[in-house]
């Protein structure tokens, strides 16, 4: 098919105007628009001529001979009308928003010459709503493009909801339905409504106390996105630049989250064998994303049992510092203040369930997102990008190739797999990569042969395909289910820079896998610090203290206009 663009000739197979465009390198501005969700043609930004009419660009389809006109005085001054209209439902606080200064509708903006402020904001007194303590909306912000309605609608959740309010629309917190704090609206608004209830007062404040050994440790996905939040490319490895901004903020110790990955996952296989053994609360679900674990507790409640009850690689890890390190390094673990930086804002849910607690204490006294933590090198005046790469404090510093891909959707299960095949069999696994589970495509399967049956496992890319699969599937034929609440994993998380999509989350998981194909030791189970502490320290009594939890239905949590 033949189409034209501002009299350019392009051969196309078809698609809208906007994709077509953007594959052709030309300008077309978007602002509601993303990859991830069905074109909503909201904010009228995109408006383009097609025949002397003027047309979204982002839901318009294109049809043989068709001529499109992208830029014109009469599309110029639609999309400024179009832009101050959103402006007027928009409540402008740049200093305090995820984007930044780097949001589209600022660049559109200035590149339009819009009066943002021509019309008053009618929203201004819309309410803030706070969701337990993880996400606040502010809905004065809110330009109604609906985004995030679509993508809580398509994570089978349904909880951001659209009411009538007088003769305009409101997007509100459900009155039945719960979040599950996984964070995808705020990775989905162009406007910046959704923030994470942030923390750095909670972390300046222990950085300045004598009396205080302050802990951090950072989560495997981090390495391979903070790094745009400092204007590199996507996907660059900046490990070693972490740990150099963590020196100059002061902190006392930086372990790496990898390492506790590398507990989780041997703890969990020792799990899945016992299971398998026992034939008993099989499938095993993983249970390293709090936002699956909390939607199985609220709406799956007869799936309890099938939770695996090894905490997630933060919550062990934190255990670990507080327990064995402490103990190790003559510290009162009442004086350690105990911070992870997490690429997924459900994490500051998961460190306040009690259940998680160890010996009284609190394992991680602070959550940190990728984005939180970037803020604060910037407030510190610390360019990530000019640091020299620094390396960790020792025992929690090296871990295994397979710890590192724990942040890529389909990790957690090929960490589990190399462990567990060669507990089940006895037998040395010589290639360690199970490629099967790998990539970002929504549901993905395998068999794997082992003791002569065949296993089935499945790994659920996004919270709302997991529901779907719940509700269809037979999960009797599986053995193992890894389900990752946002689509592409941890890479893919709520407390990610912005913008995130399909394409900027398959770069940051291709970083981990070649972190994990260069590293010697790729095994969970044979990193030295784990078979170290399993020989010398956990006992079966202090093991399941410290690796393991538990789950119990749960209600709804809590939802309060601030």
């Amino acid at each position: 098919m033949i189409v034209f663009i501002d009299d350019k000739k392009i051969n196309t197979k078809g698609g809208t105007i906007l994709e077509i465009a953007k594959k052709n390198k030309i300008d077309i501005p978007a602002l509601c628009n993303h990859s991830d969700l069905k074109p909503g043609s909201s904010c009228r930004v995109c408006i383009v001529e097609v025949n002397k009419k003027l047309v979204p660009a982002c839901s318009t389809q294109v049809c043989p001979g068709m001529k499109i006109i992208t830029d014109s005085p009469k599309i110029r001054k639609v999309r400024k009308i179009n832009l101050e209209l959103l402006f007027s439902q928009h409540r402008e606080e740049c200093s305090d928003c995820v984007w930044n200064g780097e949001c589209s509708l600022l660049e559109l903006a200035e590149k339009y010459k819009v009066k943002i402020n021509r019309f008053d904001d009618r929203k201004k007194d819309y309410p803030v709503y706070q969701f337990g303590n993880v996400i606040q909306f502010d809905s004065s912000k809110c330009i109604d493009c609906r985004n995030c309605v679509e993508v809580c609608h398509q994570q089978g959740v349904d909880f951001l909801e659209v009411k009538e309010k007088g003769s305009l629309f409101q997007v509100v917190p459900s009155k039945t339905k719960d979040c599950i704090y996984c964070g995808q609206c705020l990775i989905h608004c162009p406007a910046g409504a959704f923030e994470a209830v942030g923390e750095f007062e909670d972390i300046e404040k222990p950085l300045k106390q004598k009396n205080k050994v302050v802990v951090f440790q950072f989560a495997p996905a981090l390495r391979s996105s903070i790094g745009e939040e400092f204007g590199m490319s996507y996907g660059s490895l900046v490990t070693g630049k972490i740990v150099a901004g963590l020196k100059k903020l002061g902190v006392d110790k930086i372990f790496d989250t990898c390492v506790g990955a590398d507990f989780t996952t041997s703890s969990e296989a020792l799990e899945v064998v016992e299971r398998i053994k026992k034939n008993k609360n099989l499938p095993v679900l993983t249970s390293c994303c709090p936002s699956w674990v909390k939607f199985l507790e609220q709406r799956y409640p007869k799936l309890i049992p099938n939770i695996s009850t090894t905490r997630s690689p933060q919550v062990i890890l934190g255990s670990l510092i507080k327990t064995y390190w402490a103990k190790e390094n003559n510290i009162d673990p009442k004086n350690i203040y105990s911070v992870s930086i997490m690429p997924c804002i459900a994490k500051k849910f998961e460190i306040i369930r009690p259940e998680n607690n160890v010996f009284g204490l609190q394992p991680v006294d602070c959550v940190l997102t990728t984005r939180e933590f970037a803020r604060l090198l910037m407030k510190h005046k610390i360019d990530l990008k000019k640091l020299k790469s620094a390396k960790m404090d020792n025992m929690f510093s090296d871990p295994s190739g397979a710890g590192v891909i724990y942040g890529a959707t389909g990790g957690v299960m090929e960490s589990a797999f190399r462990t567990a095949y060669e507990k089940l069999t006895n037998t040395k696994l010589k290639n360690v990569e199970f490629k099967q589970v790998r990539g970002m495509q929504g549901v993905k399967e395998a068999e794997v042969k082992v003791c002569n049956k065949v296993r089935k496992i499945a790994v659920i890319n996004g919270l709302g395909l997991a529901k779907e699969f719940l509700n269809t599937k037979k999960l009797k034929d599986y053995t193992c289910i890894e389900v990752m609440a946002c689509p592409g994993g941890c890479i893919g998380g709520g407390g990610q820079p912005v913008p995130t999509d399909a394409e900027i989350r398959e770069k940051r998981a291709l970083t981990l896998y070649a972190v994990d194909k260069k590293k010697k030791i790729r095994k969970a189970h044979e990193n030295p610090i784990v078979k170290k502490i399993y020989k010398e320290y956990l006992t079966d009594k202090l093991a399941h203290e410290v690796l393991h939890t538990s789950y119990s239905k749960k209600g709804r949590g809590s939802v309060k206009k601030l």
